[in-house]
């Protein structure tokens, strides 16, 4: 009897650790292939088996939320523009797609709406607001017409406002705090693991995600037994990948969502996997 219940309890933990698989997010959409934060990109994403998409958006000069990483455009057209001075239609002009190629020339910088439009029903998108609060009207605004159930839709934020204020606005949206990690020569990581869940509390995140780099699989429990969600990124290799699987992440976010798809398929020791492309 002891031995049956004792087999028992472990298929249920089995069971109940594997209830949801980790959840695929292209950085940037398929960052590594197409040039990031398009259209084009977070299609491929979608055509590689993404569970989820990840971009950056901020607020123009004229009050449109677009999809862009830098505060410029110099990393990605061949004008510099401030994207919080331009108007959306001058940013619209710009080519950001011709410095990954003659495939991808005439890519435009797209808009919150062209790329809510882009996600299919039963998957995800992660936006990463790069500005302050005030794009929170807008934002939910845009969220609302693109039809998207509040179940596809998590809000991210390195700004600790941001995703305090948008869990007073609107509730019903998942949001995670993000963070790196800082080490000093004594080796002690900043921010704490009781600092990152003081935080959390305080916000009102329902998650933390962090980069891969200074994590240990300890600091990630923590995080879990106060009831928290954990995220990672940018994690573009197997080993990677299967690690914080096993640690608990609820996602990975990735630049060849195509590629961490078909190795965590796999099993653990599998070889036999091709290497994405440069």
């Amino acid at each position: 009897m002891r031995y049956i219940c004792v087999t028992l309890l472990v298929l249920v933990v089995s069971i109940s650790s594997h209830a949801e698989e980790v959840m695929i997010v292209a950085h940037r959409g398929a960052s590594r292939e197409a040039p990031e934060n398009t259209i084009p990109a977070f299609k491929l994403a979608w055509e590689q088996g993404a569970d989820a998409i990840e971009g950056d958006f901020r607020l123009t000069g004229d009050g449109h939320v677009v999809c862009i990483h830098d505060g410029n455009t110099k990393k990605v057209a061949n004008r510099d523009l401030v994207v919080k001075q331009s108007t959306l239609e001058d940013l619209q002009e710009l080519d950001v797609g011709a410095y990954r190629g003659k495939d991808y020339a005439g890519t435009i910088i797209p808009t919150i709406a062209e790329v809510l439009a882009t996600v299919p029903g039963g998957k995800k998108i992660y936006i990463e607001i790069k500005t302050d609060e005030s794009i929170i009207p807008i934002l939910l605004k845009e969220i609302q017409e693109s039809g998207l159930k509040r179940e596809q839709v998590v809000v991210i934020s390195f700004n600790k406002k941001v995703i305090h204020d948008l869990k007073v606005k609107a509730p019903q949206f998942k949001a995670m705090w993000l963070s790196g990690f800082k080490k000093d020569r004594s080796g002690r990581i900043t921010p704490s693991l009781e600092e990152v869940l003081r935080i959390l509390k305080e916000i009102k995140a329902d998650g933390f995600s962090s980069s891969k780099d200074s994590i240990s699989q300890s600091f990630i429990r923590g995080i879990l037994e106060q009831g928290f969600e954990y995220h990672v990124w940018t994690v573009d290799d197997p080993e990677t990948a299967r690690r914080f699987r096993r640690w608990g992440a609820r996602s990975i976010t990735t630049n060849v969502p195509g590629y961490i798809r078909k190795v965590l398929g796999e099993t653990d020791g599998s070889t036999n996997t091709d290497k994405p492309r440069d």
